[in-house]
């Protein structure tokens, strides 16, 4: 099958990171066309003139449409793109040069309509940037889904960096209103219509994520929001680790009550894990400091998912509401 890729990416009020992102795919070693269809969505800083700069380096299309989230704009996107193979990307993220020649030749070994690929630290990202790529990856945190072949049954592929035929894109209809969340709805939809995924370990992607904590616990805390969300909509995706963050919280809490009467071993297994963490990261990135915030990102991580995880979990189970009625701020209204 000759595969003619369309990169997606949806844009909102980054100009700076767009340029980025476009610098690295113009510097592809893939010997073949491929197009780079932009979505600005409905941005106030408009990445027009960035684009622009990438005319005579890219095969480049620029959309502008009013706001209606990532998931609506990249299918905007893919409705007018040229390709047979969509890859969507975040904007916030940097390509490795090798990207798309790795991509083809493992579609050409083993074909699947869908893929997803890992995400990495680029050297030039800051302390927290490397320690906040840590928790979202580490396989100690529950970061350890997101690019681990091994890490669940079958690979969920994540938007920032996820590859879909246009044939699976027309028979899903691509992504839903919900955000965070709309990429592993659609994974379970691609399944449901009998679609296989699979990861690309080598086709990994420098994603630069959020640089602020405050920033990294609201989206944190919304991935948490809309898990039960996704198992009240595919309740055979549902497992017992997206109670881990909740339980790990919670148990916290009783092992400080504990401290406090004099019983030393339940917080001694948290001391344990967080020495394990510090270690790991350390061992990973080369960095005491990264090594110590990369604790620091884990337990926002923790909290953060599983404050939202119980909440809505209980909402859900004593509401008849949809979820659309019952969390409006989760949801875009589409065009």
């Amino acid at each position: 099958m000759d595969l003619f890729f369309s990169f997606i990416v949806p844009v909102y009020n980054r100009p700076n990171e767009i340029d980025e992102l476009l610098e690295s795919l113009s510097l592809q070693d893939y010997d073949k066309s491929f197009e780079v269809v932009v979505v600005e969505d409905g941005s106030s800083e408009s990445s027009e003139d960035i684009v622009e700069k990438y005319k005579d380096k890219l095969s480049i299309t620029y959309l502008k449409k009013k706001n209606s989230g990532p998931g609506d704009s990249r299918n905007y996107g893919m409705k007018r793109a040229g390709g047979n193979y969509f890859i969507v990307l975040d904007s916030d993220c940097i390509i490795p040069s090798q990207y798309l020649s790795v991509v083809e030749k493992s579609l050409a070994n083993e074909y699947v309509d869908c893929y997803g690929g890992p995400d990495a630290a680029h050297s030039s990202f800051t302390n927290v940037q490397k320690a906040i790529n840590y928790a979202m990856t580490s396989v100690f945190t529950t970061g350890g889904i997101r690019g681990k072949k091994r890490a669940v049954g079958k690979f969920q592929p994540r938007s920032f960096n996820m590859g879909i035929s246009k044939e699976a894109f027309e028979k899903t209809l691509g992504y839903g209103n919900i955000h965070p969340g709309e990429d592993p709805d659609l994974t379970f939809r691609i399944w449901e219509a009998g679609y296989e995924t699979k990861l690309i370990e080598d086709a990994y992607v420098y994603h630069k994520r959020r640089i602020d904590w405050n920033k990294f616990y609201t989206q944190v805390n919304k991935f948490g929001m809309v898990r039960p969300i996704l198992n009240h909509w595919h309740p055979d995706s549902a497992k017992i680790t997206y109670w881990f963050p909740t339980l790990f919280c919670f148990g916290f809490i009783v092992a400080i009550a504990l401290l406090v009467l004099g019983i030393l071993w339940p917080i001694s297994i948290y001391a344990l894990y967080f020495g394990l963490l510090f270690v790991h990261s350390l061992m990973a990135n080369k960095n005491v400091k990264v090594a110590a915030l990369s604790l620091v990102a884990a337990v926002i991580q923790f909290v953060g998912y599983g404050v939202g995880f119980i909440k809505n979990s209980i909402l859900i189970a004593l509401s008849n509401k949809k979820p659309e009625e019952l969390f409006p701020k989760l949801f875009f209204k589409t065009m």
